[in-house]
């Protein structure tokens, strides 16, 4: 299969149309977003009969890709039916027995695998730390005992919690059965790649075709943003409903 596209500025994008989608402030559950703000995300679509890749792009002029204490990060994440079938779930994450796919992605996610550290002096390079038990001398890098020292620290990635960095993607494949449900989902190949130019995200995010997805078929497609720089996260964002999603030809 001939490879997608993973770049926002890659120019096959050129080859595909542009859907300007319009957002909603998300005001049916709280928290809720009130104000709108993003007004719309422009999204172009391509597929190789095995993949999907979705082009997003939204106006944004502050980036805002640093995590922190009340600190809130640029995002996106495109919802897909977990099953075609004629009656929708919810556009609000779905429905008990009618659960939604969301693959989402982070703009600090993106900074990490763009090369930027992970660890409080990447983070906060002005801070004053003496040193972290894990990195004493006395203990040998590998050895056991440094590593049993490295779980007492870091208690989030000793859980196995999937949000601890670093992170080797910028994107996760979520699963949702209403609002409130978000969780790890089975692994839909889902990668990603966003870049920030001026005022505005453009955003790649790929995934295996929907299930099911046969050429001239139709599914359904929503879409999220989150400004980090308007305080949104979590429920306070905006969104779509549910729009049209059309397997072209014999691809």
């Amino acid at each position: 299969k001939p490879q997608l596209p993973a770049s926002p500025t890659d120019p096959a994008w050129d080859q595909a149309p542009e859907h300007q989608a319009k957002l909603v402030p998300q005001d049916q559950v709280e928290p809720r977003v009130l104000t709108p703000t993003t007004g719309e995300v422009r999204v172009r679509a391509l597929t190789n009969g095995s993949d999907i890749a979705f082009r997003l792009e939204w106006v944004d002029d502050s980036k805002s890709d640093s995590p922190g204490p009340a600190k809130m990060i640029d995002a996106c994440a495109i919802q897909i039916p977990t099953k075609i079938e004629k009656d929708l779930p919810e556009p609000q994450m779905g429905q008990e027995g009618k659960p939604v796919q969301v693959t989402y992605w982070r703009a600090d996610w993106q900074a990490t695998v763009d090369g930027r550290g992970d660890t409080i002096r990447d983070l906060y390079p002005n801070a004053s730390i003496d040193h972290y038990p894990q990195e004493a001398k006395a203990l040998e890098p590998g050895s056991a005992a440094q590593k049993e020292m490295a779980k007492r620290y870091s208690p989030a990635r000793a859980l196995g919690n999937i949000r601890g960095g670093p992170r080797a993607a910028p994107v996760e494949d979520l699963v949702a059965i209403g609002p409130g449900t978000l969780s790890p989902g089975p692994s839909l190949g889902a990668n990603g790649k966003g870049a920030h130019q001026k005022d505005r995200w453009s955003v790649v995010i790929s995934r295996k075709l929907p299930e099911g997805l046969l050429p001239d078929q139709r599914t359904h497609i929503a879409f999220a943003v989150w400004q980090g720089s308007q305080g949104e996260s979590g429920a306070r964002k905006m969104r779509t409903g549910w729009l049209p999603l059309v397997r072209r030809g014999g691809s």
